[in-house]
């Protein structure tokens, strides 16, 4: 298995997708819930029985992605071992046993003159999605597309070409086995970047909506060029703010794990804010905890002084997305401090406060204008699985149609079913 050669007609292969695509998602709109339920189980069989050709597949790409030097976080994402696969399977799995949205009644309510009036979900119809290094993307947006009722048209990084393709094939092989369209799951097939272009700016006949998964770069591209609507977010700039009345032990598990279970997902967390009000002992033991746990810690000057092995941080720390063993400390002046830093370098993606005092953590979740805002729990838990979504194809940081983790029902709209007996109007 090669990279395809760049000599594809761009506008002519995308367009042949498009067009198939759009099929795909009217015969799919119709399957019944039971056939697409089928079809994810079929596919995390196939995982299964071809772990070895997905693993084989992924070395290739490990061994290309070494060679150019990715970083650790990219090289972390991009990734599989047996775990990986299986947690692909299951995901898969848990998206069957989701109700399907399809067809869902939100609403419904009876007019004056009698009309019955419903507010129905109903699938989007093409999405397309251009993701970085996660060959798990592959599986986790096909199938959430599969059961809201979408065709989807993937394009994957470049470092993770032979892996996307490998699972790929298990989804193709599932759909055909169980007589769903094929063209439902598609890939496009080249790593030229004119590619994205034409599906970003060329294909509004075809696409309704558009995904990027990956780093800052690609997704301002995306959001710069779509003529489509974008689901996504720029960054994961995730706080967590250890208040003054916190419990020590709870803030040393929450912090490590917010910062140093994944330091390259986006909901890991980037800054750590203290109390100014916080007992010196614990702040103290929360830094150290992090420094013995391999984190670089870049410091305001009161974190500075209370352990001389913090880095003294520059004004580039605050708001930034590291994604890597390092992480900001700022002192701030209680709750409103903290949602006035987050309010000035937040990416309205994740944020946490350690608190066991009710009013504080309930004026933290009030103001603070995240997606997603938690009490005493960790940053790391921003993730459409963990939500019991059975997946995610990423976390919306958008006010409009879908905010949070994307999962199948946001990949849904709705339409307007009006019952009626014979009215007209005057």
């Amino acid at each position: 298995m090669s990279k395809p050669a760049e000599q594809l007609d761009i506008a002519s292969t995308m367009q042949g997708i498009g067009r198939a695509a759009r099929r795909a998602a009217a015969e799919l709109a119709r399957v019944a819930t039971a056939d697409k339920n089928n079809a994810l189980r079929r596919a995390a069989g196939h995982l299964r029985e071809q772990s070895r050709r997905i693993l084989d597949a992924n070395a290739k790409d490990i061994s290309a992605a070494t060679e150019h030097r990715l970083s650790a976080a990219m090289l972390d994402r991009l990734r599989l071992d047996p775990a990986r696969i299986e947690a692909m399977a299951e995901g898969l799995e848990a998206i069957a046993e989701l109700p399907d949205p399809v067809g869902e009644q939100i609403d419904q309510w009876r007019r004056p003159n009698g009309l019955l009036i419903q507010r129905v979900r109903v699938p989007l119809g093409v999405i397309g999605i251009i993701y970085e290094s996660r060959p798990n993307v592959t599986a986790d947006a096909a199938a959430l597309c599969i059961k809201s009722g979408n065709a989807v048209i993937l394009r994957g990084g470049s470092e993770s070409y032979f892996s996307s393709r490998a699972i790929h094939a298990c989804l193709v092989d599932a759909l055909q086995e169980t007589g769903l369209p094929p063209d439902a799951v598609q890939m496009v097939p080249t790593v030229d970047r004119a590619a994205v272009g034409y599906l970003l700016r060329d294909m509004t006949a075809y696409v309704d909506v558009v995904v990027p998964r990956g780093g800052r770069n690609l997704i301002a591209r995306v959001q710069r060029d779509a003529r489509v609507p974008v689901l996504g977010h720029l960054e994961g700039i995730c706080h967590v703010f250890v208040e003054r009345s916190a419990d020590a032990d709870k803030a040393v598990a929450i912090v490590v794990n917010a910062k140093m279970r994944r330091t390259g997902i986006c909901g890991a967390a980037e800054t750590l804010l203290l109390d100014e009000a916080l007992d010196v002992a614990v702040a103290r033991r929360v830094m150290s905890a992090l420094i013995d746990a391999g984190c670089e810690l870049r410091g305001d000057a009161r974190a500075c002084e209370l352990d001389d092995r913090v880095v003294c941080a520059s004004d580039e720390d605050w708001g930034h997305e590291f994604l890597d063993a390092v992480i900001a400390v700022r002192f701030v002046d209680g709750v409103g401090g903290a949602v006035a830093h987050i309010a000035r370098f937040g990416s309205g993606h994740t944020e946490a406060i350690v608190t066991e005092d009710r009013a504080a953590a309930q004026r933290f979740l009030g103001e603070v204008d995240s997606a997603i805002v938690m009490h005493n729990a960790s940053t790391q838990f921003a993730d459409g699985g963990e939500f019991g979504m059975g997946a995610e194809i990423g976390i919306a940081t958008g006010k409009l149609h879908a905010r949070g983790p994307v999962g199948a029902q946001q990949l849904t709209s709705y339409k307007y079913v009006v019952r009626g007996d014979g009215q007209t109007r005057l």
